[in-house]
């Protein structure tokens, strides 16, 4: 790596979402270069030191890609003058620059600084705009020196000017004195930056607030990774002092002055002490208490003596059989109660039902549908011929902070809510939809208590049920139109801890015996390129999803991935393809978004909006090497442009674990199952696998695990009080 001072003399480029940046630099030597890399503050015209290599770009030829870069004090009276037209400074422009530059000369920078009151000595700059222009100089350095200062410690640019949003010209302060509040204080920084940012600034592996900032992250981690809402105190200490690798007894002291503070909640619970982050006890609170306050406020109406049974009499006559006495008891109940749950597993009716229920509903006003995640509510519409929306779009997300328009000051305008796939809601969308439900508002909420439990922090819909709090109907019968599919029949026989029956002619559940894990990756790709779309007729884009428990075993969601996308989308001469960590994504691979993004940009035709969501799928349509940008179109129509930081938000999606695939169905699911960690291997698991299935479930692997998940009833538990706090909420 060596070091390249010059000037700027053109911006050629420049990502307004990451900060990557192509730079015209002519070098101290005379000879002109680009500069390439993340420099979201650089400027034509200033005079500015990169540190990084010349490289030969097959395409652009000879550039240096830099690693870091620094201003320079420009000295010469031209560059002085670029630097104060190049439109960062408010208040100057080209000809303004060029008056300043003519009354003060060399000096110039020095007077901005130091005697700014002096710029009225410039023809058509009086005091007012004088002060504009030495404010906006000041902000400008202190920005400048605050995001030179945290990328010598190795934030990136994107990272670095967060942190400077957060906290302005105290970033340098702040983070001296305490570098894990960038971790407590701004999205995206992370307890490992921050900690590795004050081990390099000597702080010690005891010091105070090391020790509160890790604390602070054991209990995030246990939110974002297990879904935890909190942890039992000996628990949390003991995942700290781990993590921290500090003595139990700071540990403890660490955890009970937050709790002192505010820093964290404490609630007794059962004689249990468990520890919450602030907002995540918050949320379980005020979720428990809106949810009994919307059934409270609810007034019966009753229908007209035989309404009811007309309804069910023309729900009947459109789905070609009758409602079992479940299914009416759930329609009745809809009618008496102002919240109610209605779960069931495959082939028990709960379209039916459902379809049903929208019909008296039709008589009180109608309802909003709406799903947890797009393809989820594609499907409910799809079920019921009616419009449904995802509740980020019901409740209207608006901007990165993830706020929604529609809330207690701003509720939704209906008689009625239905939220399919209920067992995909964590806490925080729960609580969100409360708050924009008015009272007097029915709300439905429909899911398979059996699935996987949310991606997001809690439990929701098995603590709502449990809580007994809500009337809740159980579907239990299974059709006989659902009960010829063996994957509907398979299912029920995992759920109840029977084996399935595999193999059977004409079925639609099959198991291909691999005993090795290489066997079964190499019987995963010929079956998805070429056995299933050749026998089938099956897209191996769309039809086929591939599933996997585990993400980084031999047999798991990433070493798939790499053999599925050599397989169906493999290098080609003029085919792009760009680098991101350990990803590799190329011109029309498959992906997923990972995580929300609710400010990332997107188009539809002519409409334009916000927001990705985890679980959201598509693909590549276009990579832009030169800019690091990759555009995604997903299975909507959404088309969205991810720079270089938002990359990390996507993952191939050649193949999923099945935690990512609920909510979603597709015509044929292929699940490799060999080997696995006990706690992942589980009946739950396999239960959620086999559901997400249409048309063909093909289980590559041993017989024996396959077998061994259904003998494994191990639910990990969440800690979770919602169900403790509803109970308490009923007793008020």
């Amino acid at each position: 790596m060596a070091r390249f001072e010059g000037v700027v003399e053109k911006i050629s480029f420049r990502s307004d979402g990451s900060g990557f940046t192509v730079a015209q630099v002519k070098l101290e030597d005379g000879s002109r270069l680009a500069a390439v890399g993340l420099m979201p503050l650089l400027l034509a015209g200033e005079r500015a030191a990169f540190d990084g290599d010349v490289v030969e770009h097959r395409e652009y030829g000879r550039q240096i890609r830099v690693s870091f870069v620094e201003s320079v004090r420009p000295e010469s009276l031209d560059g002085i003058e670029k630097y104060l037209a190049s439109g960062l400074i408010r208040g100057v422009g080209p000809a303004t620059a060029k008056l300043i530059v003519e009354e003060f000369g060399a000096r110039t920078l020095d007077v901005l600084e130091s005697e700014p009151d002096r710029l009225t000595e410039v023809p058509g700059i009086g005091r007012k705009r004088a002060a504009l222009i030495a404010e906006s100089f000041l902000n400008h350095s202190q920005m400048r020196g605050s995001m030179m200062f945290l990328q010598r410690y190795g934030l990136s640019p994107a990272l670095a000017a967060k942190v400077y949003r957060v906290f302005g010209d105290r970033t340098e302060r702040v983070a001296s004195e305490n570098p894990y509040r960038l971790a407590d204080e701004v999205e995206g920084v992370g307890f490992k930056t921050a900690d590795r940012i004050a081990l390099s600034m000597g702080f010690s592996l005891e010091s105070e607030f090391r020790l509160k900032s890790g604390v602070r992250y054991a209990l995030s981690e246990a939110a974002n990774a297990s879904g935890h809402m909190y942890l039992p105190l000996t628990e949390l200490v003991e995942h700290a002092r781990q993590m921290l690798g500090a003595d139990e007894d700071l540990v403890d002291n660490a955890v009970r002055s937050l709790m002192i503070s505010g820093g964290l909640e404490a609630d007794d619970l059962d004689g249990e002490t468990a520890v919450y982050l602030p907002w995540l006890y918050e949320a379980e609170c005020d979720a428990a208490f809106r949810l009994i306050r919307l059934k409270r406020s609810f007034e019966r109406q009753d229908l007209e003596e035989g309404r009811a049974d007309r309804l069910i009499a023309e729900a009947e006559d459109e789905a070609g059989m009758e409602l079992c006495p479940e299914q009416r008891e759930a329609v009745c109940e809809v009618e008496r109660e102002g919240v109610l749950v209605i779960t069931g597993g495959p082939g028990t009716g709960k379209t039916t039902t459902l379809n049903c229920i929208l019909k008296l509903l039709d008589e009180f006003g109608g309802a909003e549908l709406c799903a947890p995640t797009g393809r989820a509510a594609k499907r409910m519409s799809e079920a019921t011929g009616r419009p449904a929306r995802t509740i980020h779009r019901l409740l209207e997300y608006a901007g990165e902070d993830g706020r929604f328009q529609r809330d207690e000051h701003n509720p939704l305008d209906c008689r009625a809510v239905v939220v399919d796939e209920m067992s995909m809601v964590d806490i925080f969308l729960l609580r969100a939809l409360l708050r924009a439900i008015p009272q007097g508002t029915r709300l439905v909420m429909v899911g398979d208590k059996d699935q996987l439990p949310s991606v997001g922090a809690g439990n929701v819909l098995k603590d709502i049920i449990a809580s007994g709090a809500v009337p809740t109907v159980t579907l239990t019968e299974v059709f006989r139109q659902a009960a010829t599919s063996m994957i509907v029949r398979n299912a029920h026989r995992i759920n109840r801890g029977a084996y399935p029956e595999l193999n059977q002619r004409g079925t639609d559940f099959f198991l291909e015996r691999r005993e090795s894990v290489q066997s079964a990756v190499d019987s995963v790709v010929k079956l998805v390129t070429r056995r299933l779309p050749n026998y089938m007729g099956l897209d191996p884009l769309r039809d086929i999803q591939v599933m996997a428990p585990m993400k980084r075993s031999d047999g798991g969601v990433f070493a798939l991935n790499a053999a599925l996308q050599q397989a169906l989308n493999p290098p080609a001469p003029g085919k792009p393809e760009m680098n991101r960590g350990e990803a590799l994504f190329r011109l029309g691979d498959k992906v997923m978004q990972i995580k929300n993004n609710y400010g990332l940009q997107w188009r539809r035709g002519g409409e334009i909006g916000e927001g990705a969501f985890n679980g959201d799928i598509g693909f590549i349509r276009e990579i832009d090497r030169l800019g690091e940008l990759v555009t995604v179109e997903f299975d909507d129509g959404r088309e969205a442009e991810y720079g270089l930081q938002e990359l990390e938000e996507l993952e191939l999606a050649y193949c999923m674990s099945v935690h990512k695939s609920q909510g979603s169905e597709f015509d044929c699911v292929v699940l490799p199952l060999v080997a696995g960690p006990r706690m992942l291997m589980t009946r739950n698991l396999l239960y959620t696998a086999v559901t997400r299935a249409k048309k063909l479930v093909v289980v590559v692997g041993r017989e024996a695990c396959l077998k061994n998940m259904v003998d494994n009833d191990y639910i990990d538990r969440r800690f979770s009080a919602l169900d403790r706090r509803l109970r308490a909420w009923l007793t008020k």
